[in-house]
């Protein structure tokens, strides 16, 4: 069983910030990237950010060079700092890892409005 719990999620004027947290626990596979997808109202959930265990990460063009994906092994957390939003970045955001037999898990997401 896995469990992915996200917070940090909230209402912020455009410019602004905000710094998701993702706390797995459970049969987490640390070998496995872990990643923060969004869906935004009528749109498919879409990829954002994946961090592997080494660290090494990649980037959707639309969040590049203004959110921040890290991880604390030691806490087996994932955060996502997120700078100078926009209004076309409110989205449900959720946490993805994957269990030791390489099952999807997902967090129950956490609701970013930016507002004008």
């Amino acid at each position: 069983q896995v469990q992915l719990v996200e917070s940090g999620g909230g209402l912020v004027q455009a410019g602004g910030s905000l710094r998701l947290s993702c706390a797995a626990s459970g049969s987490i596979n640390r070998r496995k990237p872990m990643a923060w997808y969004r869906q935004a109202p009528g749109k498919e959930r879409e990829l954002i950010a994946g961090i592997t265990v080494l660290s090494n990460t990649n980037y959707a063009d639309s969040v590049k060079g203004r959110f921040t994906i890290s991880r604390d092994n030691a806490k087996n957390t994932v955060y996502l700092q997120m700078n100078n939003l926009k209004r076309e970045d409110t989205a449900v955001y959720y946490c993805h890892a994957y269990n030791l037999f390489n099952g999807d898990y997902w967090g129950q997401g956490t609701q970013v409005t930016v507002s004008s």
